[in-house]
Order: C-alpha cells, then structure tokens, then sequence
C-alpha cells in the first residue's frame, strides 16, 4: 500500500469520527440546555413554595395573636 492511499484512507476516517463527534456534541448540547430548563423551573418553583409557605406562617401567627 503507498503513502497516497493510506493517508487517503486515514482522512477519510478522521472525517467520519469528526462526524460522529459533532453529533455527540449536538447531543449533549440539547442535554445541557433541558437540563438548565429544568433547573430554572426548580428555582422558580421553589421560590414559589417559599413565598406560600411564608404567607401560610403570617397567617397562622395572625390566628395565633388574635386568640386569648
């Protein structure tokens, strides 16, 4: 086998796994931005529980101060 054809050969490879590298990367790329989606969601949501449950507790202290 000469140089040309194996170098040929060698190109042709390195293309290929260039290929599969940028569909990997394209995947985990989708991956990486569902999960900051979700991680934003969680932070909004978690903010949410918190101003409810501080409302709950104003409440409950307000019931409490009211009794005798």
């Amino acid at each position: 086998m000469d140089d040309e054809t194996l170098i040929a050969r060698q190109q042709r490879q390195i293309l290929s796994e260039l290929g599969n590298v940028r569909y990997d990367m394209a995947v985990m790329s989708a991956i990486l931005q569902r999960v900051d989606g979700t991680l934003s969601g969680l932070v909004n949501e978690i903010r949410a529980t918190h101003s409810q449950l501080s409302r709950m507790d104003r409440r409950v202290r307000e019931l409490e101060a009211k009794q005798p």
